[in-house]
């Protein structure tokens, strides 16, 4: 945007950091988790009903904390198999994020279908479908040039469909790759304006993990994902993570130039799970606040007489 001025410093790196962001990818896809490995629904879809159990989910992400304006985000989803069989799944996700004067909200249905391909393995596939709603606020800029153009907006809304596929190959338990597409339809916001344009671009992502028995009480799972947009750098998050007793898990995670995390986690019960990430930036931005907070909730239900709970899965 041109000859736009506002207060304070930390507000202006801010919307500076959300422009760069939305012109390289779909912004309702590419909201940040920490925790995504807890909830693979939200980027690939052919997770969904895939953990054999009714799961409701909610996370709440505080980013950038102390930086004005910075960004919030609020995720929740529920998914089920349905059938006898279990290879169906379905799933639910909604998505709210708001940075600076810039809110979005995100509503997708997911649907999966699972094949046996091996003894204990099964290959997934995955639809995902739904809307997205952007609106931004001018009016609560602070423009000091009387004459500058974003004069002449106060509230902008879009609404722009949201059409997703993925594929996710897992082990019974001890191993899961998958490949996806959130959303594969290129948006372009503000083209009835000559001041900016910004071209939200479809995001590949790739996941990839692995279950190791350390003994009895003590499992570690490292894990990677990648995600690609054409035009933008490689996005590339690598975890590790010790799940100790099925109950604890602690952890680390590195996010390619840009933080470095800590993640813990606890089964409160057979069917609660909480989980708490912060992260730590690695760019100057880092300056200007005190990090990222995140908070997850994971709570499920056996269907019928399913002994699942008795080995939980470590993804």
């Amino acid at each position: 945007m041109k000859k736009k001025h506002i207060h304070t410093v930390p507000f202006v790196l801010t919307i500076i950091a959300i422009v760069l962001c939305s012109c390289e990818a779909h912004a309702q896809q590419d909201s940040q988790y920490t925790q995504y490995m807890y909830n693979t629904q939200t980027i690939n879809p052919a997770y969904a009903g895939n953990r054999g159990v009714f799961g409701v989910t909610g996370l709440y992400r505080n980013q950038w904390v102390g930086l004005e304006g910075a960004p919030e985000t609020f995720n929740f989803s529920l998914n089920t198999p349905v059938g006898a069989s279990e290879r169906v799944g379905l799933g639910l996700n909604f998505i709210q994020d708001k940075a600076g004067p810039a809110s979005e909200s995100t509503v997708t249905v997911d649907f999966s279908y699972t094949i046996p391909v091996g003894e204990r393995t099964n290959l997934s596939f995955g639809l995902k479908g739904g809307l997205n709603a952007i609106n931004v606020d001018y009016s609560i800029l602070n423009i000091f040039n009387p004459n500058d153009a974003l004069q002449q907006f106060d509230i902008d809304n879009r609404l722009s469909p949201v059409v997703g596929i993925g594929l996710y190959l897992h082990d019974i338990e001890k191993w899961y790759v998958g490949l996806s597409v959130p959303n594969f339809l290129e948006t372009t916001y503000y083209d009835d304006s000559t001041i900016s344009n910004a071209s939200e671009k479809a995001t590949l992502y790739a996941i990839g993990g692995y279950v190791f028995t350390l003994n009895d009480n003590t499992k570690f799972k490292p894990a990677v994902l990648g995600k690609f947009v054409d035009g933008a750098p490689l996005g590339l998050d690598l975890s590790a993570n010790f799940l100790f007793y099925d109950k604890f898990t602690l952890g680390a995670a590195y996010r390619l130039d840009a933080a470095v995390s800590a993640l813990a986690g606890f089964q409160v019960s057979e069917r609660l799970f909480i989980g708490y990430g912060y992260d730590y930036g690695t760019q100057e931005l880092a300056n200007f606040n005190s990090g990222s907070h995140e908070i997850f909730l994971r709570f499920e239900i056996a269907r019928g007489n399913n002994d699942r709970f008795l080995t939980p899965r470590f993804f």
